[in-house]
């Protein structure tokens, strides 16, 4: 008597145990009930401040995370455009603040590969102010092999590749390097058009530059680094193919429905 009485608590403790362990890990169902948690979309960036730019504004913003979830109380305007609005999203930041092209297999390494997702990459600026500015030709190839290796090899599809920026918005004379206008700026042109030429041939490209190029001097600080306002601008130039990248992808289709036809339980 005494030992069925306690196999009886012994199995309504471990009962209690697992359910315990159960609500404490967040799980998505979807209407039929069963579990959505390879819908969880994740968003992975590659590359330098235009994506990991959190420094240079005093919320610690950067754009990865507006694409995620935006900060309503900062960009109103934005509300209900961001990904976790409409269905469950995560981001992984691998963007660093100074990065070049040699950077970014180290960036690459250890992926948690799973459900849909996509890959935002921007890099090219820091390999232009650490010499291709006034590189002559070799500097080049190098940076689209070293590119063209990193985008091949990556895991992560489809992959969103960023233009670099124009902090002078096109005008010579507000150069700040001190190297001539007339020989940086065919250099900056052509480091945007290997990554048009990559992002054809890998992914899809995002024109940040373009973009860029109808702000203002608000859009930066420090001269070359996005601002909050900058932060912003960089999502919203990479936001319109994240959604569509998020609605093209079978894992995440149901989740990416208008939510009149969609229902969520979460514990």
């Amino acid at each position: 008597m005494i030992s069925d009485e306690l196999d009886h608590a012994r199995r309504r403790w471990l009962k209690t145990l697992a359910a315990s362990a159960t609500a404490a890990v967040p799980v998505v169902l979807n209407a039929r009930g069963s579990t959505m948690a390879s819908e969880v979309f994740t968003v992975y960036t590659f590359g330098d401040s235009i994506l990991d730019c959190a420094r240079y504004n005093e919320y610690g913003v950067h754009p990865g995370q507006l694409i995620v979830r935006n900060d309503d109380g900062l960009f109103p305007d934005f509300k209900g455009r961001d990904l976790s609005s409409s269905a469950p999203a995560r981001l992984d930041h691998r963007a660093q603040d100074r990065a070049t092209v040699d950077d970014l297999p180290r960036q690459g390494r250890v992926l948690d590969l799973s459900g849909p997702a996509v890959a935002l990459v921007t890099i090219g600026g820091n390999d232009l102010l650490t010499g291709l500015a006034a590189d002559r030709g070799g500097g080049m190839v190098r940076f689209e092999q070293a590119l063209d290796t990193f985008l091949r090899t990556l895991p992560v599809r489809p992959v969103l590749l960023g233009t670099v920026f124009d902090p002078t918005f096109g005008d010579d004379s507000r150069n700040f390097l001190s190297i001539d206008a007339r020989i940086a700026r065919p250099n900056l042109n052509r480091i945007n058009a290997i990554i048009a030429e990559l992002a054809a041939r890998h992914g899809q490209l995002v024109d940040v530059h373009r973009h860029f190029l109808g702000g203002d001097p608000s859009w930066f600080t420090r001269t070359i680094e996005p601002s909050l306002r900058g932060a912003s601008e960089v999502r919203a130039a990479f936001l319109p193919a994240v959604l569509k990248a998020r609605e093209d992808q079978p894992g995440a289709a149901r989740a990416a429905l208008p939510t009149r036809r969609r229902r969520w339980w979460m514990w």
